[in-house]
């Protein structure tokens, strides 16, 4: 189950990295995150995040890893529990926006593989993940106009 959002906002590449791979921000733009803290590390590659989110009426926790972070370009997470593997990556690009003003475009995926029985029941998770995708496009959006 693949969800994938695009965002652009009148804000430089370097403020809309800074804020997004600091991934206890998903409580501010990601509608169903309860709360992610930072467990390990200073954010960089290896850190590690505790994430609750709630999901279809459950709540859940995942563990993520930071697997790749490249400055102002892109960062790729691995979460993982009992249920699923999530691998979640921002890619970030800036585009010239006028004379001075610059914007950045922020492609957002998310990749579930779910296990066990739960691979059963994915395919009528689809609506879920749909309404999931288009809220987190939205509190992206506004998070980052904010900034």
């Amino acid at each position: 189950m693949r969800l994938q959002v695009t965002v652009t906002v009148d804000k430089p590449v370097d403020k809309v990295f800074s804020y997004l791979s600091d991934f206890t921000t998903t409580t501010e733009w990601d509608p169903g995150t309860v709360k992610t803290i930072r467990t390990s590390g200073d954010g960089g590659f290896g850190s590690e995040y505790a994430n609750t989110s709630t999901f279809a009426g459950r709540e859940t926790q995942l563990t993520y890893v930071v697997q790749e972070l490249v400055p102002n370009q892109r960062i790729a997470l691995r979460g993982e529990n009992k249920t699923v593997i999530a691998h979640d990556t921002m890619t970030f690009r800036e585009a010239a926006n006028g004379a001075s003003a610059t914007s950045t475009e922020v492609t957002y995926t998310a990749d579930f593989t779910f296990k066990g029985l739960t691979r059963i029941f994915a395919p009528f998770l689809k609506p879920a993940f749909k309404r999931l995708e288009d809220e987190a496009k939205t509190g992206m959006a506004a998070a980052l106009a904010r900034l």
